[in-house]
């Protein structure tokens, strides 16, 4: 028996892979009428339509019962409302649990990955946090389409349960990696250049210039996960450069989707009142600013998101500040992530 905390798309499709390995899943979510659709009609469709769920998925309002007896918890809700969703957890848990975080950011202001803000909120019934990331659409994983993820724990052993809980032979492939850091901040930042991807796509750029973005993008990943103790090999894995790749290219990105919009000229308040979903990206901007600036890490291209997202700037102006910086040298600035 596992619990899924969160019935949006990605909780869901990852229900999905559990049910398809034999488990029982207890699928939380908010929304009574929601969770009666799961129930009844074995559907979600509000966040994946044409999807038949499987009948092993149980969809529960009450947080208690979801959570009676169970070992293992997903935690698949938005950043910002995971300390809330653990402090009510905290309440109705009677046992030592297990918590796969599935989410991606950094919170603003204590600037505290996922996995340390669960350590935070559930010191005393927490057993272990195993942090799950990689290239990973819901949509084409409720699919059954082929896809790899990796996990990753500051304890090995857990994180390889994990892998096997979530194995499926025929689609839903899962590495392990002990960098946790960088699985975490890759995970997270790659919201900031997917954002940026779909302004130059909104503006009408072309190729070149997404790959220029995706590229240094991926440089400004590895510099910051570095400096605050990731392994810089990991950024050139799944939760680094993979992640990447599919968040900047794909129209099921939301963060792409809502970066589109601003490079065609919406207001971000527009555009999020507009999206149905939570865009990270947001507010991972914000909280990476912060950490750059605190850990004096150079990052041209969070700062001018930042500017764009937070102090109104024009998205035309944003690009042409970031051309006319000064000239370096890309070998030496890549030299610098290793040391």
């Amino acid at each position: 028996m596992v619990t899924v905390l969160g019935a949006g798309s990605w909780g869901t499709a990852l229900a999905i892979v559990l049910a398809d390995n034999g488990h029982h899943v207890r699928l939380w979510g908010q929304r009574q009428e929601q969770i009666d659709e799961i129930n009844e009609k074995h559907t979600n469709e509000k966040y994946l339509p044409n999807i038949h769920l499987p009948e092993a998925i149980v969809g529960y309002t009450d947080l208690t019962q979801a959570l009676e007896g169970v070992e293992t918890v997903v935690l698949a809700v938005p950043t910002k409302a995971i300390r809330e969703v653990l402090q009510r957890v905290r309440t109705c848990l009677k046992q030592q649990i297990t918590i796969v975080s599935v989410s991606k950011g950094i919170e603003p202001d204590t600037h505290k990955r996922i996995s340390e803000i669960i350590e935070e909120e559930m010191a005393e019934q927490l057993k272990d946090v195993v942090v799950l990331s990689g290239p990973s659409h819901a949509e084409e994983v409720s699919l059954r389409h082929p896809t790899t993820v990796t996990v990753s724990s500051k304890n090995m052993e857990a994180a390889e349960r994990i892998q096997d809980l979530f194995m499926n032979h025929q689609y839903f492939r899962v590495y392990t990696n002990p960098d946790l850091i960088g699985v975490e901040i890759g995970g997270a930042l790659k919201n900031i250049i997917a954002l940026a991807a779909g302004i130059t796509d909104g503006l009408g750029y072309g190729d070149n210039a997404k790959a220029a973005l995706m590229t240094r993008g991926l440089a400004e990943m590895a510099r910051l996960g570095s400096r605050l103790g990731a392994n810089p090999l990991t950024f050139a894995g799944l939760t680094g450069i993979g992640d990447l790749i599919v968040t900047c290219t794909s129209v099921h990105s939301r963060n792409w989707r809502a970066g589109n919009l601003l490079g065609k000229g919406y207001a971000l308040d527009d555009v999020l009142a507009n999206m149905g979903m939570v865009v990270e990206g947001v507010r991972t901007t914000k909280a990476a600013y912060q950490l750059a600036k605190k850990m004096n890490v150079d990052m041209p291209i969070t700062n001018a998101l930042y500017d764009v997202l937070f102090n109104g700037k024009d998205v035309k102006s944003a690009v042409d500040s970031l051309m006319a910086r000064g000239k370096t040298s890309e070998l030496e600035d890549l030299a610098n992530i290793s040391l």
